[in-house]
C-alpha cells in the first residue's frame, strides 16, 4: 500500500518557483480575460433593457399609440439574446479555466490534499485545442434563465396592459382581439403568435435545464471544464 502511494507521489508533477509564478500569471489572465467577456454580456442585457423601455414610452405615449412597438421589440430582444448567447460561450472558457486552477491547484494548498490527478493533462488538453465548453442552445437557456425570462415577461405583461386596459378597459373578447390587429393580420392571429412566441422561450428555458442537470449528472459532482 505504501508502495503504491510511493509511485503515485512521484508520477504527479510537482511545479518550481518559476512554475508556480507562471501558473499565477495564467490565472490572473483568464480572470482578466472572463471578467472582460462578463462585461461584454451586461452590455447586451443593457441595450434589450434600453430598446424596451423605449418601446415602452413610444406604446404609451398617448392613447391612440399603437402596440405595434412592443410586438417589433420581442425581434429585437431575440437578436439580443443570440449575441449575448455567443459572448457567454467566450465567457465561459474562461471562467471554466479559472475555476479549473483554483479547484485543483490552489484549493490543495489549503487542503493539502489533490482533488484531481488528471487536472494537468485537462488543462493542457484545453489549451492544446481549445473549444467551447457548451453549446449555442444551452448558453442562449442559461442567459434566458438568469437574465431576459424577467425582461420577456415586462414586455409581454405590458402588451396585455395596452390592449386590456389602455386607454379604456376592453369591454368585450372581440374589442380585445381587435386592438391586437396589425394592418391586415387580425387580431386572434397576432394573440396566437404572441403565446407561440411566449411558450417557445418557456420551453427553452426548461429544455435547458435539463440539458444542464444531465450534462453535469453526467461529469460527477465534481467541476468539470464548462
Amino acid at each position: 500500500m505504501s508502495l503504491a502511494v510511493s509511485n503515485e507521489a512521484k508520477s504527479r508533477h510537482t511545479f518550481d518557483a518559476a512554475e508556480m509564478g507562471a501558473i499565477a500569471h495564467l490565472y490572473r489572465g483568464e480572470v482578466y480575460r472572463s471578467t472582460i467577456w462578463r462585461t461584454r454580456l451586461d452590455n447586451t442585457t443593457n441595450w434589450s433593457i434600453v430598446t424596451l423601455g423605449i418601446a415602452l414610452s413610444t406604446t404609451f405615449s398617448s392613447p391612440a399609440a399603437s402596440p405595434l412597438p412592443l410586438v417589433l421589440v420581442g425581434l429585437l430582444l431575440a437578436v439580443f439574446l443570440g449575441m449575448e448567447a455567443r459572448r457567454y460561450r467566450y465567457f465561459n472558457v474562461w471562467r471554466a479555466r479559472a475555476r479549473w486552477l483554483e479547484l485543483n491547484f490552489y484549493a490543495p494548498m489549503f487542503t493539502g490534499e489533490a482533488r484531481d490527478d488528471s487536472w494537468q493533462a485537462i488543462l493542457a488538453s484545453d489549451y492544446t485545442a481549445p473549444r467551447h465548453h457548451i453549446s449555442f442552445v444551452r448558453a442562449a437557456g442559461r442567459r434566458l434563465r438568469r437574465n431576459y425570462v424577467w425582461i420577456l415577461a415586462i414586455q409581454a405583461l405590458a402588451y396585455y396592459g395596452k390592449i386590456a386596459i389602455h386607454p379604456t378597459p376592453a369591454a368585450t373578447l372581440a374589442d380585445f382581439s381587435d386592438r391586437a390587429t396589425i394592418g391586415p393580420i387580425p387580431g386572434w392571429i397576432v394573440l396566437l403568435m404572441g403565446v407561440a412566441y411566449n411558450f417557445g422561450w418557456l420551453a427553452l428555458a426548461l429544455g435547458t435545464i435539463w440539458l444542464d442537470r444531465r450534462t453535469h449528472k453526467a461529469k460527477g459532482e465534481a467541476v468539470a471544464m464548462g
